[in-house]
């Protein structure tokens, strides 16, 4: 009996969910960076995502409940996918530096890697960089086939034949003046006509 598309997906799926675990354990394993006994903040999300959200590093609540996205900008993005027709579970958000340091810039370069791994198990369509730093690891990691990413805000570009680019202010930084979460939502608002674009499965 031939293999029906339902099935080969399941595969897939069930391919990418064990390859994050694995990659969880190694990141969780991992002594590169002097993070001491606070645990690396891990990436969430569904592990076959069409949208792959990237920020730089960690606040508090993400670092209290070791996850990406945890807190007041999850919960900011999480509206604004309801309003912009994207369903969340069609989303993956991570982290270029996964340990809680005092100075996220002291991180290992090893540990940034990681993220090409992230990139390669869930094979997203789009990347939705957050800020100046995020961007400036996307651009130096050794992604094949990847293009330089230029820093012009709110518009879609490509880094690989099959990954495109959204380039947004830092969420983090937007949430608490309102000049800058104009500037950061009317950016954001661009992935909803992307998504909307999408052809169907």
């Amino acid at each position: 009996m031939p293999t029906t598309d339902d099935e080969i997906r399941e595969k897939y799926l069930e391919r990418a969910i064990r390859e994050l675990n694995t990659l969880t354990r190694e990141i969780q394993e991992c002594d590169h960076c002097a993070r001491g006994s606070l645990m690396p903040v891990l990436g969430s999300g569904h592990p076959q995502a069409d949208v792959f959200l990237l920020k730089f590093a960690p606040r508090v609540s993400e670092v209290e409940e070791g996850v990406a996205f945890y807190g007041r900008a999850g919960s900011a993005l999480m509206k604004s996918f309801k309003r912009l027709g994207i369903d969340p579970l069609a989303v993956y958000g991570t982290l270029c530096a996964k340990c809680p340091l005092a100075d996220p810039t002291h991180v290992d370069p090893a540990c940034i890697a990681r993220v090409i791994e992230e990139l390669a198990i869930v094979s997203p369509k789009i990347i939705v960089v957050m800020g100046e730093d995020a961007l400036e690891v996307l651009n130096d990691l050794d992604i094949p086939l990847a293009h330089h990413v230029d820093s012009i805000i709110g518009e879609v570009q490509r880094l690989t034949p099959s990954i495109e680019v959204l380039y947004v202010p830092n969420i983090d930084e937007a949430l608490d003046d309102e000049v800058s979460k104009r500037a950061f939502w009317a950016a954001f608002r661009v992935l909803g006509q992307w998504y909307a674009d999408l052809p169907p499965y």
